[in-house]
């Protein structure tokens, strides 16, 4: 079988010689014009416009304001409240005011700054505290989840400690910026590229915004340079500029940001505060636990409401809470909309507990390790007691019925012999003043399914052609993650040919319609077993056709080998394509999936919201300078579950890439916006996401080989987010780093920079 081999990424030599084609490569007509947003420089208030010295400028085609678009003025993948362009309010800096659209590149960016703009700017809301302040906010108030009496057990418990983390946004810095491609096709219309995780919002909302069905838009994507859920829903911009664009002056149009315009205009992931109030026994076994989640949102809904679900739904991660209440706080301000990004809130809900787990350990004296595990859910399925106890459930009542991390920690804590480093480092820390190392661990239980439970449907196209070649199509896109190799080792494996046999194209909206997102770490399990069906849909009239030949039962044919096996005779799995073309059989099928077994009221905050969990646990060493705060990463070792991984080397390379994204966030990574609503850390120069030299020294990863209970394609496990919040063991080292530099708490926030870590000592020492 072609799954379960660690075969290489279908496009690795494209990437490494350079001659992957992304959207900014591909060829254009004669005649493309160039597109550039003219950006609002107040972060709030209302402004006129003198655009002549715009339409003035070297090879300025043409310039559109709100009032020229021709239908809807919305990009908005949830309410339409984000217009492509302003209409006469601003409400962040960076918002677009206009388009130009001129000969080239260049000369579109050169025009867009020489606008008159007239500015009566107002105060802005900026911070969470501003937005509590003014009760601003995206729902009339917080959204309240409970399990318990919250109230009675913290009260009754023995002890009790209460706290505050901070955790910042994050910049995606995916390596292809946003691009856009939009051709003008007969008929009214329209052909975009876009590289985008989501076509089929393309498709809508370019059809919406020019008056025309979605039958009229064709959305192509072959591959994107990263995504990290920035291109879920911020390509909308640049697709429908494009196309209404194209539509005005009949020419092609093109549209790409400069890393700057990029980060300005762009959303990020939401930084969050969570504050805590956690009451336990001697032993740190949690009775009660009350989060307040507040959740910085920015001005525009996007996908803020789902990604602050998400962050609720992670408020246990791997422990078992009796009594809890979860409140969430979706805060408006003048800030760039917050949108997708890996882990979709997972990551801000799992650093609350997280933080929870370190400060019970700090008070009770214990080691952190330990108290994670007196708090994990019980492993009930494993039991092979006459009377195992029921499965516990989670705070939205779902019961967890497949825990593995007691397992996975134990063999993981032996495996990077966590208990002898730890008295190490503890006497290294005694003996030293000016280098402390720190070790922890952090385990992640994450939830697979998009929570908005019609998103887990997915479509598949496959051809066979009468020379035994196979042609895949699919809703999912591929954005460097692997999923097309995957499904090609899924298709393969079906007809029991060699992948190369499988050709791979690009997702396309005229193949597939009503494809979900890519994203919510579902690619592989939705659009795997949505390609599995109409590969087997081929085979089995494939099979049908030569055991009528053949005289023999449908069970004797067989597919293995690059062969099909009829009756005791074999032959090729081309011959066996011809033999059905020539008996008028039809090679072509559409496949479809669905996830089963999803309900999920949201209001409530109970039901079933996910599939299964994907589970993992990580070891991190780190070393830090008490001088000046700056930290090093010396070792991590990741054990992590993949169930029957369909590519081992594409998992592996998941978890190493997560991890570091992860730890990035919560150290090196910091977003500063000024008190007008300037972001400051709009370029590589100044926003510093991990390099290479920034990974551990020692990195060691390795798979949990054990299939998953639930019934996925070959009994895979997602594999994008979760690995994500294994870098919140980096945090948690530091963290213990600098609690070997003094007596007090030390309260260290997110992220770790070299100045917080020089903060947090400093509280440490009292």
């Amino acid at each position: 079988m072609s799954v379960t081999k660690p075969l290489p990424h279908d496009a690795a030599q494209l990437h490494v010689t350079g001659t992957a084609r992304y959207i900014d490569d591909i060829p254009t007509p004669n005649g493309t014009l160039h597109l550039a947003f003219g950006l609002a420089q107040i972060a709030f208030g209302s402004y006129t416009l003198d655009l002549d010295p715009v339409r003035a400028a070297a090879g300025v085609v043409d310039v559109l304001t709100a009032d020229d678009l021709p239908f809807a003025n919305d990009v908005s993948p949830s309410v339409h409240d984000e217009p492509l362009l302003a209409t006469g309010s601003i409400h962040y800096l960076g918002q677009p005011l206009f388009l130009v659209v001129a000969d080239s590149h260049l000369n579109a960016r050169k025009a867009a700054r020489l606008a008159k703009i007239k500015y009566a700017e107002e105060t802005p809301i900026l911070t969470i505290d501003d937005a509590l302040a003014a009760n601003s906010r995206f729902e009339d108030g917080p959204v309240i989840w409970k399990k318990g009496d919250v109230d009675q057990a913290l009260e009754n418990a023995p002890h009790q400690v209460r706290g505050s983390i901070t955790m910042g946004g994050q910049e995606h810095f995916y390596l292809e910026g946003q691009a856009a491609l939009a051709l003008p096709q007969e008929g009214g219309d329209m052909l975009v590229h876009s590289s985008t995780q989501h076509p089929t919002e393309i498709q809508h909302k370019v059809a919406e915004a020019l008056g025309i069905p979605m039958h009229s838009v064709r959305v192509e994507v072959r591959r994107m340079g990263g995504g990290f859920g920035g291109k879920e829903s911020q390509g909308n911009a640049l697709a429908v500029a494009c196309a209404v664009a194209a539509r005005a002056t009949g020419n092609p149009c093109k549209m790409r940001y400069d890393r700057d315009d990029d980060m300005m205009i762009t959303g990020k992931r939401h930084d969050f505060r969570i504050d805590y109030i956690a009451g336990y026994d001697a032993t740190g076994k949690l009775t009660g636990v009350d989060f307040t989640q507040l959740t910085r949102c920015g001005w525009a809904q996007d996908l803020s409401l789902p990604v602050a679900d998400r962050a609720m739904l992670h408020a246990d991660n791997a422990y078992h809470l009796p009594a809890v209440r979860i409140t969430s706080h979706r805060l408006k301000t003048n800030t760039q909309s917050a949108t997708a990004y890996r882990g979709f809130g997972g990551p801000q809900g799992v650093l609350g507990v997280e933080r929870v787990m370190d400060h019970i350990a700090r008070d009770l004296g214990l080691d952190p390790a330990l108290v994670r595990q007196r708090n994990y859910y019980n492993s009930a399925h494993r039991r092979v007691d006459l009377d195992p106890p029921a499965p516990q459930t989670t705070p939205y009542h779902m019961p967890v019925t497949d825990f593995i991390l007691h397992e996975m920690t134990e063999r993981l804590l032996e495996a990077s012999d966590y208990t002898n480093r730890r008295t190490a480092i503890t006497d290294w820390n005694a003996s030293q003043t000016i280098l402390k190392k720190g070790i922890a661990i952090s385990p992640v239980k994450f939830g697979i399914s998009f929570t908005l439970s019609h998103l887990n449907q997915a479509g598949a196209l496959v051809h066979v052609y009468q020379d035994g070649s196979v042609h895949m199509n699919h809703g999912g896109t591929e954005m460097g993650q692997g999923l097309f190799q995957k499904v090609a080792q899924v298709a393969a494996s079906r007809f029991g040919i060699d992948v190369s046999a499988v050709k791979i194209t690009a997702t396309d909206t005229g193949k597939v319609p009503n494809t979900s997102a890519t994203a919510a770490s579902s690619g592989s399990d939705l659009n795997g077993m949505a390609v599995a069906n109409a590969c087997d849909i081929i085979r089995d009239r494939i099979a049908e056709c030569l055991a009528s030949l053949h005289q023999c039962r449908m069970e004797e044919v067989t597919f293995a080998d690059n062969t099909v096996t009829v009756g005791g005779e074999t032959m090729s799995f081309a011959q066996a394509a011809m033999t059905a073309y020539q008996n008028r059989v039809s090679l072509s099928a559409t496949g479809f999936y669905k996830t089963p077994g999803l309900a999920w009221d949201r209001a409530k905050g109970t039901g079933t919201p996910f599939f299964y969990f994907a589970q993992g646990a990580a070891v991190t060493e780190v070393v830090i300078d008490t001088l000046t705060g700056e930290n090093r990463i010396l070792r991590t070792d990741i054990l992590h579950d993949a169930g029957a991984s369909l590519n081992p080397a594409l998992d592996i390379g998941q978890v190493e890439g997560g991890y570091v994204q992860g730890a990035g966030w919560l150290t090196t990574e910091e977003l500063i916006w000024d008190d007008k609503g300037r972001l400051r850390t709009h370029a590589p120069s100044t926003y510093k996401i991990p390099a290479c030299s920034d990974g551990p020294d020692v990195f060691n990863v390795n798979l949990w080989d054990e299939p998953n209970p639930a019934q996925t394609i070959y009994r895979s496990k997602a594999v994008g987010e979760p690995p994500f919040m294994l870098g919140i063991s980096a945090f948690l080292a530091l963290a213990d780093a600098v609690a070997h530099c003094g007596p007090q708490y030390a309260d260290l926030q997110a992220p770790a920079t070299a100045e917080e870590i020089l903060r947090a000592i400093k509280r440490a020492r009292g």
